[in-house]
């Protein structure tokens, strides 16, 4: 016998359940477990107000049904979505992995969540991401971008929610910065090799022209040629080819051009384009260090395994993102009198043997 539409509509688990979707509810959850709504909800917030047998049964209910909690519309009157947005340059380089690693971790305790986007160093794609982000009403934002564009200036006073900018430590911050100088690094870097009594020192680094730039790459090469400048030497061996980010084929390509200039130190903008020097060296029989001293920066783990192991400047961004992530529950749980906090995680070299003392 064949049924009538309406009977097979009354036959389906969504009209079972009173709903007009086949997604799970919360009085789906009370049916199922024989509570109230309330009683679901208090489980669903970890509230210490339910006894252990009736968070169990409630507990099996969600898991039977595949129950996902709709924070979105508790969040509508409330303004908490419990979550932190943070945007990144890239996904692919290490020490900022490491740093949002130590955000998480922190925030996970606390039951906040990420909202990650990248821009791969496109100055047109941080906003665009930015507004993305800012679409999902995030609790607070941690910006790794530029964003100095009067655009994108608005859009955070808009949102009213804290920023913090990390990885740099820049003169005039959106809000709280915690990070480290690169410009400091790129002098630190030249007043090692220069120390170490070379003679021609060098530098390379990314393109600093067209609409992909890394802003904090370009910090270091200045603090790098401001220290040559001072020492009395020339900034001609500092060169600036291709597009960030950088890789190991930077750092590989450009080692005719050391050698051509002569170069007998060099430092380059990350350890990605060091490694790469160091590698296509040994292709065509250029000795490192003896022939040509290599000098990187961010310590990634390839660096102290390859021979010779690299000398490099090292961040500790795992803790930036951990200090990160405590400053921002403070912001978030209502410390708002807070004062616009600025702080230096620091950085030190880490010396190796990619680098001889020139004799």
């Amino acid at each position: 016998m064949r049924r009538t539409t309406k009977e097979k509509a009354a036959a389906t688990p969504t009209a079972r359940r009173g709903r007009s979707t086949g997604r799970p509810t919360i009085r789906d959850v009370s049916r199922l477990a024989g509570v109230s709504r309330m009683t679901v909800s208090r489980v669903v917030r970890g509230l210490d107000l339910v006894l252990p047998e009736t968070r169990d049964r409630v507990h099996k209910a969600i898991a039977d049904l595949g129950y996902v909690p709709d924070r979105a519309a508790g969040s509508l009157s409330s303004r908490r979505t419990g979550f932190i947005a943070l945007m990144l340059p890239t996904l692919t380089n290490a020490n900022f992995s490491a740093a949002a690693h130590g955000l998480t971790e922190v925030l996970r305790a606390a039951d906040y969540h990420m909202l990650i986007a990248y821009t791969d160093y496109s100055i047109d794609e941080e906003e665009r991401q930015l507004r993305n982000l800012l679409a999902r009403r995030p609790e607070a934002i941690v910006l790794t971008g530029w964003l100095k564009g009067r655009m994108a200036s608005r859009m955070l006073l808009a949102a009213d929610i804290p920023v913090i900018e990390i990885a740099d430590l820049p003169r005039q911050p959106i809000g709280h910065a915690i990070g480290f100088s690169n410009y400091e690094v790129g002098r630190t870097a030249a007043r090692h090799l220069l120390g170490k009594g070379f003679q021609h020192v060098g530098a390379i680094a990314g393109s600093n022209e067209g609409d992909v730039i890394d802003h904090r790459g370009e910090e270091r090469m200045r603090g790098f040629e401001d220290e040559l400048r001072q020492a009395g030497r020339s900034t001609d061996l500092v060169i600036r080819q291709g597009n960030a980010p950088v890789s190991y084929g930077h750092g590989a390509a450009l080692v005719p051009r050391l050698i051509d200039k002569k170069i007998d130190a060099v430092f380059a903008v990350s350890d990605l384009s060091a490694v790469g020097v160091v590698m296509e060296c040994q292709r065509h029989g250029i000795r490192v260090p003896e022939d040509l001293s290599v000098m990187g920066f961010g310590d990634f783990e390839i660096g102290s395994v390859i021979n010779p192991r690299l000398t490099t400047i090292h961040v500790d961004f795992k803790a930036l993102g951990q200090r990160t992530g405590q400053l921002l529950l403070q912001l978030v749980n209502g410390e708002t009198t807070l004062p616009p906090q600025r702080i230096d995680v620091g950085l030190r070299v880490i010396e190796r043997t990619s680098v001889r003392t020139a004799g």
